[in-house]
């Protein structure tokens, strides 16, 4: 949608423009719409752009469609199929979602940190499903946005926000100063660079279920990681982070066991062991979940994304709740 479009809409959300555009002679109304039209229609070169994006995505799409076809991904106690995105920049929330069916959830409570403006992340669809949770962000834009797009619920008190540049350091007086449970259900990692020494440095805190951020171009054997660097930021490179296999050792030490990767190869997802029972595909292992880096697969989910107040119903007497 072009600017002049967006500006178009929101003049005319403001009431008093309505009720004057419901004045108007139909006529006059038609001519006018037609002259927006003219104004507003994208260039030839707009237009091409937007049908080669199409086509990627659908070739992409096709892609992705075609793996999970495969007797890999169509094992039962993977996690692959799953995945789907409301809120997720790819197949997480799906992946997340299954997950909680096979544990079960406790307190539904989240903390996730690296979050963006709210809008794109791993605990967002969480709300729509009546969580609450801790949020964290080192951008000053991005905490901008969550308080924009998210303001209804902090002040409603399902949901905490922290500007904060995350560190080794203060992470866990960020979780006590935010009042995050010593035990809880979910922890998102996600901060391009020092993820790895950031969960090493959480030692106070047990969530039952870990998301963090992998760097697949380092694939499945090597296991390794770049130096702590408190004020280093991702500068756009595969030197970042830190492989899987460095992730399934340090999950190892902490007591959680690597139990999948998303299909695009950025997030791997780890269950704390008392957990796993028969729910999850052994050997929990990079070697048998690493999924290879694919980020040109996007995963639109309709329109772009927004966020609003929910109502949320519950099931009656009468419903179906054996899912």
């Amino acid at each position: 949608m072009s600017f002049l479009s967006k500006a178009l809409n929101r003049l005319k959300s403001n009431q008093k423009v309505a009720s004057l555009v419901q004045r108007m002679p139909p006529g006059l109304k038609a001519r006018m719409r037609r002259t927006v039209d003219r104004a507003t229609q994208p260039s030839v070169l707009e237009r091409v752009l937007a049908q080669t994006s199409q086509t990627n995505d659908l070739l992409a799409r096709m892609l992705y469609e075609e793996a999970l076809a495969t007797p890999r991904y169509q094992e039962r106690q993977r996690l692959l199929r799953y995945g789907f995105n409301v809120y997720s920049q790819h197949d997480e929330d799906g992946i997340i979602e299954e997950i909680f069916r096979r544990i079960g959830s406790t307190d539904k409570f989240f903390v996730e940190f690296g979050v963006g403006d709210g809008i794109e992340n791993c605990t967002t669809y969480c709300l729509l499903k009546n969580w609450s949770g801790v949020w964290i962000d080192g951008s000053a834009d991005c905490f901008e946005g969550i308080q924009r797009n998210l303001g209804f619920l902090i002040e409603e008190g399902r949901l905490r926000a922290k500007y904060s540049f995350i560190t080794a350091e203060n992470i866990e007086s960020l979780f006590a100063e935010l009042k995050a449970p010593a035990e809880f259900d979910f922890l998102s990692i996600d901060i391009d660079r020092n993820d790895y020494w950031v969960w090493k440095a959480i030692t106070n805190y047990r969530p039952r279920v870990v998301a963090i951020e992998y760097n697949a171009s380092f694939k499945q054997t090597a296991a390794c990681v770049i130096p702590y660097n408190p004020t280093a930021i991702w500068d756009g490179t595969n030197y970042t982070g830190c492989s899987l296999k460095a992730l399934e050792y340090l999950g190892n030490e902490k007591g959680y066991r690597l139990v999948g990767c998303n299909y695009t190869g950025g997030t791997s997802f780890f269950v704390r062991e008392d957990l796993l029972g028969d729910h999850f595909a052994a050997p929990y292992t990079s070697e048998n979940h690493y999924e290879p880096p694919r980020y040109f697969v996007r995963m639109p989910n309709g329109h772009p994304g927004n966020f609003g107040p929910f109502a949320l119903v519950q099931p009656g007497p009468h419903a179906d709740q054996s899912i």
